[in-house]
Formats: C-alpha cells, sequence, structure tokens
C-alpha cells in the first residue's frame, strides 16, 4: 500500500506520462453544452472514458440523454460497441447525472505495467465519443429538436 504523498505522486506521473505519449488536445470540457463534458477516469480497479451530462435543468439533462440514446445504435455499430448507458448515474457524492461510458477493469493506476494499455484504451475511446460528438453534436446542442 501507498500512503496518501506516494499515491498522488503516482497519479500525477500517470498523467503526465499520458499527455507525454498522447500528447494532443481533446474534447473534454470543449463541448459548447454546459455541464455536459468528455471524461477519463482511472482508479486502482478499473480505467473509464465517459460522456457526463450534468446540467442543473433536470428537463435539459434528459433531452440530452434521450437524444444521444437515439443515436445508441449509431454509436455502437460505428464507433464503440460495448459503451453503457445509464440516465440516473448516481456519484460517489450523491450527485446523480447522466452517463455514457466505456470501461475496462482489472488494470491499476498504482501497477505501472498497466499503464500502457490504459493509455491505449483511453486514446482509441476518447477518440471514438470525440468522432461521434463533432458528427452528431449540432444535433444533440440544438434544444428544439427533439427525438
Amino acid at each position: 500500500m501507498f500512503n496518501k504523498e506516494e499515491a498522488q505522486k503516482i497519479k500525477r506521473e500517470f498523467w503526465i506520462t499520458f499527455a507525454h505519449e498522447y500528447p494532443r488536445k481533446w474534447l473534454l470540457y470543449n463541448t459548447r453544452i454546459k455541464d455536459f463534458s468528455f471524461k477519463f477516469h482511472v482508479d486502482n480497479n478499473k480505467a473509464m472514458v465517459s460522456l457526463d451530462i450534468e446540467p442543473k435543468d433536470e428537463e435539459h439533462r434528459k433531452i440530452y440523454f434521450e437524444k444521444i440514446e437515439s443515436l445508441k445504435d449509431i454509436l455502437t455499430e460505428e464507433y464503440i460497441y460495448d459503451v453503457i448507458f445509464e440516465r440516473n448515474y448516481q456519484l460517489d457524492n450523491g450527485k446523480i447525472i447522466s452517463r455514457i461510458w466505456v470501461e475496462i477493469e482489472n488494470i491499476s493506476i498504482n501497477n505501472k505495467s498497466t499503464w500502457h494499455k490504459v493509455f491505449e484504451f483511453f486514446d482509441k475511446n476518447m477518440t471514438f465519443l470525440e468522432q461521434f460528438f463533432y458528427e452528431y453534436g449540432d444535433y444533440i446542442k440544438d434544444l428544439e429538436i427533439n427525438t
């Protein structure tokens, strides 16, 4: 086990190494939709690439999620076949968001031998999610067009 300081150092080294090996500008928060973002996550059990939909306005969250859900066949057939959709995903802090994500298990941020696998997973899946968003973003953004 690592103490808190050692764990923070490893986490920082992980993200610096990822940025060095995959030096590109990710879309992440630059979606031009408030509280609609792409995220990377890694811990001691799994790694995840997600699209988090978390507007304070519940109706907006519902519409954005349903729009993406209406494109589910396209997303799963052309981009990421094993993507998971959850309309009401509860974060550790209790907040309810909508999340679309893909993950791999049996990795650990503390195990450097799994880092390359995580980096490849991040790159491949975030690229697919971004491509999907670039293709269908205008439809997703327009709250006047319902599903």
